[in-house]
C-alpha cells in the first residue's frame, strides 16, 4: 500500500519540477534579423552565445566582422563569434551580460527573459532607456 503512496509522490514532484528545467535557454535559437541563429550554452557559472548562422554567412561563409569598432578584431570570421557573455541568474532571467551586435559593431549591456519553453526576449541597452528588444524562437 506504501509503494503506489510514494511512487506517485514521486511523480508530483518530478511534474512540479519540470517547468524549472523548461526554462532552459541552452540550445540553438532564431533570431528576427539576418536569419541568424545563436546557440546558448554554459559557460562556467554564467551564459553565453555564438553565431552559428546568418544569411550572411550563407552567402559567404568566410564573412568577417567588418564593423567591428575595434579595427584590430575586423578580421575575425563571424561564423561562431561570440555575440552573448557574462549572463548570470535564471531560472527565468539572465542579466549583466554583453551583446554584442555585428551590423554595428557595437556591445551593449544585456538581459535575457525567458516567456516560454520556445521564446526568449534579448534586451541591449546602450544606456536605459536606450534599449532594444528581441524575440528569438528556439529551433532545438
Amino acid at each position: 500500500m506504501k509503494t503506489p503512496v510514494l511512487t506517485a509522490l514521486a511523480v508530483a514532484a518530478l511534474a512540479l519540477a519540470s517547468p524549472a528545467l523548461a526554462s532552459d535557454p541552452t540550445g540553438l535559437w532564431q533570431t528576427p534579423t539576418n536569419g541568424g541563429q545563436v546557440r546558448i550554452e554554459r559557460c562556467g557559472q554564467a551564459l553565453c552565445g555564438v553565431l552559428v548562422t546568418s544569411s550572411h554567412i550563407r552567402a559567404n561563409p568566410e564573412v568577417k566582422d567588418q564593423r567591428n569598432k575595434d579595427e584590430s578584431l575586423r578580421d575575425r570570421p563571424l561564423r561562431g563569434l561570440r555575440m552573448l557573455s557574462g549572463f548570470t541568474g535564471g531560472p527565468t532571467e539572465w542579466r549583466g551580460g554583453s551583446v554584442y551586435n555585428p551590423e554595428d559593431g557595437g556591445t551593449y549591456r544585456g538581459t535575457i527573459t525567458m516567456t516560454n519553453d520556445n521564446t526568449l526576449r534579448l534586451r541591449g541597452c546602450i544606456v536605459a532607456p536606450l534599449c532594444k528588444t528581441q524575440t528569438w524562437t528556439r529551433v532545438q
